[in-house]
């Protein structure tokens, strides 16, 4: 109960079918970087498939989220430039905003009343980025995205937003937190990754075509990488096919979710501001987390403990992840588990 496989499709038999019949034609590695050679027919193929699914003009892949977000945040800004930045962003964000020379604001998580003030005080003449995650990755709660874009625009920022947890996951089709919140159009630039709901690897950045043709010449990390594997691309493909025409997958999750948290609800455990399938069981201490984590396992639940300085000083938790391949047999297992390491004292 920890994987971010949230709809199961890193197992599934279309994504290994199209990953081997890629490997068949192409070989298995890129030889290049996209710039130079390593640009295959799959890579095209994959990002007009993202542009189409995200509902934006253009797409760029990336090798990985990390790359993506030190990549585009690094074009995007520099010395003069300034940039917003939600506190509990993930580490990728955070080395993106350090590469970039931009001054940086640290904004209290998910306070748009901290975001304005910091906006009214604005003393560069530079651009303005406003950065979040759309999901995030420790508490499972959700950015107040339509807020912070109605900011962006009453200042004249632009916003990116980070989907690597909400790709497959939020919004009637699986679109994001753009499409959870009906704000198409309305976001600069949407990151996404490929490893998490949709099973394979890589990242992507979405938005207008002017962006896109921006950051293949000027993101550092798509420029000097060697290309994703043409087999990475072709299970990407087959992942978006399952996403767009199959969304059962995704309705189980959420069955699965709410199953799940109503279960620690009678139990009495402590869920945090989880909206999602990110639900992390609340302890504080570190050690007691880290002893409860190898009982979980020792029971028959993987679920790992998170303590600072991945979280702050004082919220150390299990991380439990919901995936639309568990079977309500799993659930109440699990919760079963939960229940007897609560009375021993371990949550």
């Amino acid at each position: 109960m920890c994987s971010n496989d949230y709809l199961g499709l890193a197992n599934h038999p279309a994504l290994c079918k199209s990953a081997c019949e890629a490997m068949k034609h192409y070989g298995f590695g890129a030889g290049a970087s996209r710039l130079v050679s390593g640009s295959s027919a799959l890579h095209h193929e994959l990002e007009r498939r993202l542009a189409r699914f995200k509902g934006t003009e253009a797409a760029l892949v990336f090798n990985s989220g990390y790359a993506a977000n030190t990549g585009i945040i690094q074009a995007l800004t520099k010395e003069g430039d300034r940039i917003l930045s939600d506190s509990m962003n993930h580490a990728s964000i955070v080395d993106g905003c350090r590469l970039s020379k931009a001054k940086v604001d640290v904004y209290r998580h998910n306070d748009v009343n901290h975001v304005e003030k910091l906006l009214q005080n604005r003393r560069q003449s530079g651009l303005t980025l406003i950065v979040t995650d759309g999901v995030f990755s420790m508490d499972g709660d959700i950015a107040p995205l339509p807020e912070l874009v109605l900011l962006a625009e009453k200042y004249g920022a632009i916003i990116m937003v980070d989907d690597a947890h909400a790709t497959g996951v939020l919004g009637k089709t699986g679109r994001g937190t753009v499409e959870h919140f009906n704000l198409d159009g309305r976001v600069y630039v949407q990151m996404g990754t490929l490893g998490k709901a949709l099973g394979s690897f890589g990242a992507y950045a979405a938005g207008n075509r002017d962006l896109i043709d921006f950051l293949v010449n000027r993101a550092r990390s798509f420029i000097y990488s060697t290309a994703l594997p043409p087999s990475v691309c072709a299970a990407s493909i087959a992942a978006l096919d399952i996403v767009e025409q199959e969304p059962a997958h995704r309705e189980k999750l959420w069955r699965n979710r709410e199953r799940f948290i109503a279960g620690l609800k009678v139990l009495g455990i402590d869920i945090g501001v989880s909206e999602t399938p990110i639900v992390p069981v609340m302890i504080g201490d570190s050690l007691q987390t880290l002893c409860a984590g190898d009982k979980l396992f020792n029971n028959g639940v993987y679920a790992v403990a998170i303590r600072p300085p991945t979280v702050p000083e004082g919220t150390a938790r299990i991380r439990t992840t919901l995936m639309s391949t568990h079977s309500e047999g799993d659930i109440d297992m699990a919760l079963d588990i939960f229940g007897r390491i609560k009375q021993e004292g371990y949550l």
